[in-house]
């Protein structure tokens, strides 16, 4: 019961956070394009990087704070389903480039940060 009410806890914060931040980057950019969307996937996949080598490689901790952080803060923090609906809103409206740049610009992305993120994970 006690993880159910972390990650809970950890969501609204997380979701929070993504409300913010996603308004702040496309009220700084200007653009249609999902700029929020892609920096939050982007961001989590590095924090969940380094969260998840900091906290089981480098310094053992309360399972529950883990779950707190990943599940609960990044999960609710990112945005994958808002991703995967702008991409298919995009290929609706026929902008198929648009389309492709978001998927491949966001995967790539991703996957790299969550690489750096293990990366400086082990740094600390």
């Amino acid at each position: 019961m006690l993880n159910f009410v972390v990650v809970f806890v950890g969501g609204g914060i997380g979701a929070a956070i993504r409300y913010w931040m996603d308004g702040a980057v496309q009220r700084w950019t200007g653009s249609t394009f999902p700029y929020g969307t892609f920096v939050i996937n982007s961001l989590g996949c590095l924090m969940i990087g380094i969260l998840m080598t900091t906290l089981e490689e480098r310094f053992l901790v309360n399972p529950s704070l883990r779950i707190f952080l990943t599940i609960g803060i990044l999960g609710g923090f990112t945005t994958f389903s808002t991703f995967s609906y702008e991409t298919i809103e995009m290929m609706r409206s026929a902008e198929y480039y648009f389309a492709a740049v978001n998927v491949s610009l966001t995967v790539f992305t991703c996957l790299a940060a969550t690489y750096v993120g293990t990366i400086i994970g082990k740094v600390f």
